[in-house]
């Protein structure tokens, strides 16, 4: 007897619990190469075999673009000296000042 309840004990803890821990959030999570794989399935639609194939595999491999690498103080200086063409002395001065303080 003690057997037959500790084995419904067993299914209904699986039933149960199993089921709950899959709907967590945890588990609900979208991982990146999940959403990227759904993204690309939607652009997809139309194509058909080899073409199909070949966009999937160009479109899953594609790395996101890296973020621009921010101005260094050299680059600056040329474009600021490039922009102050025509001025002299204290109006060049002043606007060399305000252009290397702005973030480019």
């Amino acid at each position: 007897m003690k057997k037959l309840l500790a084995a419904i004990a067993a299914i209904a803890a699986v039933t149960i619990v199993l089921p709950a821990l899959m709907l967590s959030p945890v588990a609900m999570a979208e991982t990146a190469q999940q959403s990227k794989m759904t993204t690309c399935n939607k652009d997809a639609t139309g194509k058909k075999g080899d073409e199909r194939k070949a966009f999937m595999k160009d479109c899953l491999s594609n790395k996101p673009a890296a973020p621009a690498a921010p101005m260094t103080q050299q680059d600056k200086m040329k474009s600021c000296n490039k922009d102050a063409t025509g001025k002299k002395g204290d109006d060049r001065k002043a606007f060399m000042k305000e252009c290397l303080k702005k973030d480019k």
